[in-house]
């Protein structure tokens, strides 16, 4: 619920500043302000948290720490290059296939009840897929509205 939040109210903020600044909302770029600032905020999870975050990966995915650490500085340089008209169409592809390829962690950490901020098995389990995976779709949804179709 913290990233739905935190991608609203930057996008909400973003375009009221861009408005007060241009006299008219700049909707695509705060759209993609607000997806960089949303991805900075889940990258901190990767280093804040690393061994929850470790303990989402299935078994089968070798080097956890290393795909941990890597994937947290993906989002970072995604979400800068959001900002960046000509990278935002390439960074807008990257991150909808990165949201599709997070998708079996998050389901493998619900099945297994991980709660990754404390690092234990007593989340909130696949319940909290009813909200996750409507939540990742939105975020697709998003980066192509904001970043890939402004491309086409």
């Amino acid at each position: 619920m913290a990233v739905l939040i935190v991608l609203i109210v930057s996008f909400l903020a973003s375009l009221g500043i861009t408005w007060a600044a241009s006299g008219e909302p700049a909707t695509i770029l705060s759209g993609n302000i607000a997806m960089c600032i949303m991805l900075q905020f889940t990258a901190l999870g990767h280093f804040k948290f690393p061994q929850g975050i470790r303990m989402m990966i299935p078994p089968f995915v070798p080097f956890k720490k290393a795909t941990v650490f890597i994937t947290g500085l993906l989002e970072i340089a995604a979400g800068i290059a959001l900002l960046f008209p000509a990278m935002r169409h390439p960074a807008g592809v990257f991150l909808v296939l990165f949201f599709i390829a997070l998708l079996p962690a998050n389901v493998y950490a619900a099945m297994h009840r991980l709660d990754y901020q404390k690092a234990t098995y007593d989340g909130k389990g696949p319940a909290y897929l009813w909200f996750r995976i409507p939540m990742q779709l939105f975020l697709i949804a998003w980066v192509w509205y904001f970043s890939i179709r402004q491309g086409m």
